[in-house]
């Protein structure tokens, strides 16, 4: 963004779904990229992604071609704390192989994540984010889930006329790349 348009700032914030609607409905926030389409009235919501979830394994173990709940459920996991929508999507994916893991790390960072995986402390269920993410960290590989799991991607945002011109090229901008 900075290269096409070098006067608008973008200031990033990793937080969960509910505190980013939160900011986006006080105007702290102008967008936000949320796991949810509920939203309250006040916001406009459009999909912006969907993205497969994998499961992310250290590269010394032997998975089958898909990793199933039965499969993962007694290995050590990192999880999503379970204040978020991941943690909860998740949590269902494994309940339909019957099983209850329980995480022996929780974060919220992917890239943290990814890299505890690559130095064998466990195993990670994330999105695949982008065309090379599953092979961004030496040392992990991605392996297909079975049933699939998906994660959608929601762009929020007040309403047009509450909207200025930066936003509204920042709107677009994630438009261009939702086309991943």
């Amino acid at each position: 963004m900075e290269a096409t348009h070098p006067n608008i700032a973008v200031d990033i914030r990793i937080v969960g779904t509910f505190d980013a609607l939160a900011d986006v409905s006080r105007g702290d926030l102008d967008v936000a990229l949320v796991g949810s389409q509920e939203v309250p009235e006040d916001l406009v919501v459009r999909r912006w992604r969907r993205d497969p979830m994998m499961a992310f394994l250290p590269e010394s173990w032997a998975p089958p071609k898909r990793v199933t709940p039965k499969w993962l459920a007694d290995k050590p996991l990192i999880a999503n704390d379970a204040t978020t929508l991941l943690h909860r999507q998740t949590a269902e994916w494994f309940a339909s192989g019957g099983v209850v893991p329980q995480p022996r790390i929780e974060m919220n960072y992917t890239e943290a994540m990814k890299s505890l995986v690559a130095a064998g402390y466990g195993a990670a269920i994330l999105p695949v984010e982008g065309p090379s993410a599953a092979a961004a960290v030496a040392g992990m590989r991605a392996v297909p889930l079975s049933p699939a799991l998906w994660r959608e991607t929601w762009i929020v945002h007040r309403a047009l006329p509450m909207v200025d011109g930066a936003t509204l090229k920042l709107l677009d901008t994630l438009k261009q790349l939702a086309q991943w």
